[in-house]
């Protein structure tokens, strides 16, 4: 049997985490660091920090962010929200993350995802899907769920996989 996992979320907007439902209605929650602290205190398996105006804003996400809550965790770190490169993966690793989450790059340019794991390893990046249900059917949303993709959901998760099964060769960092 699988074990159970605990993996929070810090929803990032100007530098402080927010909540929203269904990507509105979004209010200050709180210090990221600080409560990036207290999840580790309360057991908190990884953490995930996502910077969710970075991609609709044309910006990178928050380095400096990312590396004030590396310095103050221990635990398996994965940062998105505006990254659209390798370069952008490097900068985040360097500062801190163990893994990164992609979504509108990758539904933008789908072999980026294994320009980042042939550099950095399958197990460095991670393929964020925001659906809705519409028109009866689940659709991806990019740009933090914002805007309408027209791809269907399962089809493109499964588009997803392709590109993993793709770069999932053996010793991809030697």
């Amino acid at each position: 049997m699988l074990k159970k996992r605990i993996i929070p979320c810090l929803d990032i907007k100007d530098g402080r985490t927010v909540k929203g439902i269904n990507f509105v209605g979004i209010r200050d929650a709180g210090d990221p660091i600080e409560l990036a602290k207290n999840y580790v205190k309360q057991g908190a398996d990884e953490l995930v920090f996502l910077d969710i105006t970075a991609t609709i804003e044309n910006r990178s996400t928050l380095i400096d962010l990312v590396k004030r809550i590396a310095k103050e965790i221990n635990i398996p770190f994965t940062v998105g929200g505006g990254i659209s490169s390798v370069e952008d993966v490097s900068k985040l690793i360097e500062a801190g993350a163990d893994k990164v989450s992609i979504n509108s790059s990758a539904v933008k340019r789908p072999e980026l995802i294994t320009e980042i794991a042939e550099k950095f390893g399958s197990q460095c990046v991670v393929v964020a899907i925001d659906t809705k249900y519409e028109d009866s059917e689940w659709k991806v949303f990019v740009n933090g769920g914002r805007k309408a993709t027209g791809l269907n959901t399962v089809e493109w998760a499964q588009q997803v996989e392709a590109e993993r099964s793709r770069r999932n060769s053996p010793n991809l960092n030697e």
